[in-house]
């Protein structure tokens, strides 16, 4: 049956341990249930940016293994040049017990990685060239596929129902850009629309908007595909509705 019990704390009373357990589960239940349907990953939250040489992560909630993780506060960690592309993770460790408690941990680590481990989730990577300064400002939707010197938030594993998605800045970003080119294509006005009023789209939403409006195979898509879907449309309103085909979207070079 449906339950709704709030402990009554008054003089005179015993304090008993089911009344401090009330307090103790309600909001713990509340989350779980909110979001018991979320695929890993960032739930709120947990934004990446650069203040002077260290990558600032933001305070927020990341789903792991059907946990919710807390990050309280910001958290920075120091970048160095490196010749390879550098990841930013969160890695999960095993569950320690205790007498008093049962703790899931996780650790923020940056290092020089092909691909992330079957417990680590990706926060954002980036390639750093030599004497040049990591930046987390862009100018443009293409910005946030530049190759170096930026940070690539591309990978990015945001969670969703029922499989990660797309990080909801990109896909903020792609909206604003192909509204200002007033699109006529409904498709475009519907999803954009979307991008803008939900906190979060679902990956099978992108996927079958990018598939309906280029004409596409219905398949599952990488976070790369997307972006260069993405690209190819809003490159397409942006020249009054001209088909650019596979045609190479432009390149762009950021010197420091």
């Amino acid at each position: 049956m449906f339950i709704h019990q709030y402990p009554h704390f008054q003089k005179g009373r015993v304090l008993k341990s089911k009344m401090l357990e009330n307090l103790r589960d309600y909001p713990r239940d509340l989350a779980d249930l909110q979001f018991q349907n979320y695929s890993d990953g960032i739930i709120a939250g947990v934004e990446v940016t650069v203040r002077g040489e260290n990558l600032v992560i933001s305070k927020g909630i990341v789903k792991y293994n059907g946990r919710l993780y807390m990050l309280h506060s910001d958290y920075e960690v120091a970048y160095l040049h490196s010749k390879k592309e550098s990841f930013l993770k969160i890695r999960f460790a095993e569950a320690e017990s205790d007498l008093d408690f049962t703790s899931s941990t996780a650790e923020i680590i940056l290092e020089d990685a092909v691909e992330c481990a079957r417990n680590e989730i990706e926060l954002a990577r980036f390639k750093l060239k030599p004497g040049a300064r990591l930046r987390s400002e862009f100018t443009d939707f293409f910005d946030f596929a530049t190759e170096f010197n930026t940070i690539n938030h591309l990978h990015c594993q945001y969670a969703g129902i029922p499989h990660s998605t797309y990080h909801p800045m990109i896909l903020r970003q792609f909206a604003r850009e192909l509204l200002q080119s007033k699109p006529s294509n409904p498709y475009d006005i519907a999803f954009t629309l979307d991008c803008l009023n939900q906190e979060r789209v679902e990956r099978e939403a992108i996927e079958f908007y990018i598939s309906n409006r280029l004409e596409l195979a219905d398949h599952r898509l990488s976070n790369s595909q997307i972006h260069r879907y993405l690209s190819r449309i809003l490159v397409e309103v942006k020249n009054g509705g001209r088909k650019t085909g596979n045609a190479p979207l432009r390149q762009r070079m950021i010197v420091d």
